[in-house]
């Protein structure tokens, strides 16, 4: 399959058309409407500092469903020991910086360029991005972020510093998005830490039929509170 190359049009090629790997267009920019249209049509930016702008959609696709998510004994007990606070976008921004600052100092590289975090704290601030943190003696102790269109949330990285602190951000993010009816959280690229919780790979073509579904549903936009009524 080719790989697209984008023109200042905001337009992707049908995500059907992505090579092996996933790789469907290359170029184009993060602009909110560029980004938005993006994840509406299930395709996410992902590239290197040294790399032009690369488009993905792969398959399969890694998805958990708030029904299936699953808690370890040990998580319960992190859990109902309360030892971490939690919020919800009270620190995007430390948290987006976080995720990456720990990707490079394992060497894992990452994909949260300058760019990327710019835009999205833009998406952020226009109500479609979002983060849930964990405190520890008012310190964040791990967190992650993602982007919200109509039901379904697209989860884009996660870092710890104390061990479960990611963890008890998620568990509190899965129930948040239960409460309100969400159908589905995108995992994107599969990864065994995710299929503990209960994630699993799909079809890219089923996933793209729940999420043409889950967006026609109003988008639950602006800054979220563990205290909003569903």
């Amino acid at each position: 399959m080719p790989v697209y190359l984008l023109s200042d049009d905001l337009i992707f090629p049908s995500p059907d058309l992505a090579s092996e790997d996933g790789l469907l267009a290359v170029g184009g920019d993060l602009s909110q409407k560029r980004l938005l249209l993006a994840y509406s049509m299930g395709v996410f930016p992902w590239y290197s500092r040294s790399e032009p702008i690369l488009w993905w959609s792969p398959d399969p696709r890694l998805v958990l469903y708030p029904d299936e998510f699953r808690i370890s004994k040990s998580l319960q007990k992190a859990i109902k020991k309360g030892s971490f606070q939690v919020t919800v976008d009270q620190a995007f921004k430390q948290v987006i910086i976080q995720c990456a600052k720990t990707r490079r100092q394992k060497n894992q590289g990452t994909w949260i360029v300058d760019d990327m975090i710019k835009a999205y704290i833009g998406l952020h601030e226009s109500g479609f991005a979002h983060s849930v943190e964990a405190w520890q003696d008012k310190k964040l102790a791990g967190g992650l972020y993602g982007v919200s269109l109509g039901k379904c949330f697209f989860g884009e990285s996660m870092f710890t510093r104390i061990t479960n602190a990611s963890k008890v951000a998620f568990a509190a993010l899965v129930e948040f998005l239960k409460i309100r009816c969400f159908d589905i959280i995108d995992c994107q690229v599969t990864t065994e830490h995710l299929k503990h919780f209960g994630a699993r790979e799909i079809p890219r073509a089923q996933f793209l039929n729940q999420l043409k579904r889950s967006i026609t549903l109003p988008t639950h936009r602006g800054k979220w509170s563990f205290g909003d009524s569903p």
